[in-house]
């Protein structure tokens, strides 16, 4: 292991040891209830909020692969190595969830850090670093609500934010485990560049329209979208059918393959022929459910379908792949909430990649955006080992310390897991984990335990 790995999991064991060392810190008695309205959870300049968070952690990979790569991983990516993922700067104003009129607001949020190679929208400084530490606009938009039409009114999004669709998000602070499911990585966008509208109809039902440059595209030009095709997002929401449980279905439709001029992408090119990117789609249907069940148990699924009509199995013989791709997905989700300081969460996944189209892994810091953009090959290093079904099965934990009062009210969680990927390939296939020092994967198992710490303010 390497000094740069020693020095970050010491980084790491830093934070788990001022975690425990919390409770003997907070010496200071509880101050007495009173009726002064809580405080804003961080600072205010005015309607505007300002937070942010750093989140670093470790991958320890058991096979120690000689790519040092947890293949089935995209922001988890590097074994047995430290990293911080996130480093995230927010302001925002919220639009009010009980306004009754017009209501405006904003959101801007800068993420520096190794998770950005996979965040760029399409030509937003996708390509200016070989670095792994890359920069990224998560979030930068407005936002309005407009009381129209129905019961709630109507909320507006435009400019680039984060997919509604999905359980997982971008965001560290916003899911329980470190690491992401195969639905998250390969099957579902990460963010759109549009404009989106949720209608309020009544209390029960939410109707889902949007327009946008597509899976991670930005601006629609050649350098910002990787085709000329606008795409469409729809669905609708269902709060409360019985209390505490809520329903998300949504479909993403458009063209997201680029056009190729030759057929040497294994990804974009059709047998023997270039082909039109515009001309073909692919398409999305996600849907989420989540239940409280109690204080102390909430469940949650997500069930994936995804079609692309332009996909190209991933085979040796060109002349015989299969055109068009297809994969499907479903995860649930238990989370048990202990106390204030501890909770326990368990994740299971099946994962069929049909055409070995979807699943793969991105050598180099700049590969994955390559790939979107169908910019050359450069010094690309993407593992495609074919199709399979993946099963991913994760336990995991959340500590939060009782720290004793930090400025700009900041607060540590640190997320411990081990998790278990499997994968059952199709006969004459290559197997997808663990690749050796010749580039041949040797094992269909991977084993990892991995720990981050996320410090927010």
């Amino acid at each position: 292991m390497n000094h740069r790995f020693l020095t970050g999991s010491a980084a790491v064991a830093l934070a788990i040891g001022l975690a425990f060392a919390g409770p003997a810190l907070a010496q200071a008695p509880a101050p007495a209830a009173d009726q002064t309205p809580a405080p804003p959870p961080h600072p205010m300049v005015g309607p505007v909020m300002f937070s942010g968070y750093v989140d670093a952690g470790t991958s320890v990979n058991f096979d120690s692969p000689a790519n040092n790569y947890n293949f089935g991983e995209l922001f988890e990516d590097r074994a047995n190595s430290f990293r911080m993922n996130q480093l995230v700067l927010e302001a925002e104003k919220d639009l009010d969830p009980a306004a009754t009129g017009m209501d405006w607001g904003f959101k801007v949020e800068g993420l520096y850090g190794t998770d950005a190679r996979y965040t760029h929208s399409i030509g937003l400084w996708s390509l200016e670093t070989h670095s792994p530490y890359q920069f990224d606009f998560v979030e930068f938009n407005a936002q309005a609500h407009v009381p129209v039409i129905a019961t709630g009114g109507i909320d507006f999004k435009a400019g680039i934010y984060t997919t509604p669709i999905g359980y997982e998000v971008v965001n560290a602070t916003g899911n329980f485990f470190y690491s992401h499911n195969y639905i998250t990585n390969f099957a579902i966008p990460i963010k759109h560049t549009g404009i989106l509208s949720t209608t309020h109809v009544n209390d029960l039902l939410d109707l889902w329209l949007g327009v946008d440059t597509g899976i991670n595209g930005f601006l629609p030009t050649h350098s910002g979208d990787n085709n000329s095709s606008e795409a469409v997002l729809a669905g609708f929401g269902i709060n409360n059918p019985i209390p505490n449980m809520t329903i998300l279905a949504l479909a993403h439709v458009g063209a997201e393959d680029p056009y190729n001029k030759s057929n040497s992408s294994q990804y974009f090119s059709g047998a023997g022929k270039a082909q039109d990117g515009n001309r073909h789609t692919r398409q999305i249907f996600d849907v989420t459910s989540t239940y409280k069940i109690n204080d102390s148990w909430s469940v949650a699924n997500e069930t994936t379908f995804d079609k692309d009509d332009l996909g190209v199995e991933n085979c040796a013989n060109r002349l015989t792949c299969h055109s068009g791709a297809t994969a499907e997905g479903t995860a649930f989700y238990g989370i048990y909430t202990l106390n204030d300081q501890w909770s326990f969460g368990a994740r299971g996944e099946i994962f069929r990649d049909d055409q070995g189209f979807y699943v793969a892994g991105f050598g180099s810091a700049q590969d994955f955006m390559r790939v979107e953009q169908a910019s050359g090959a450069g010094p690309n290093t993407v593992y495609a080992p074919g199709k399979a079904t993946y099963g991913d099965l994760t336990i995991g934990a959340n500590y939060k310390p009782p720290l004793p009062p930090l400025p700009l009210n900041a607060g540590l969680t640190i997320r411990p897991e081990f998790r278990w990927d499997h994968a059952w390939g199709t006969p004459g296939s290559n197997k997808q984990f663990s690749m050796n020092s010749a580039g041949v994967n040797t094992s269909n198992d991977s084993y990892l335990f991995s720990v981050d710490a996320i410090f927010g303010f």
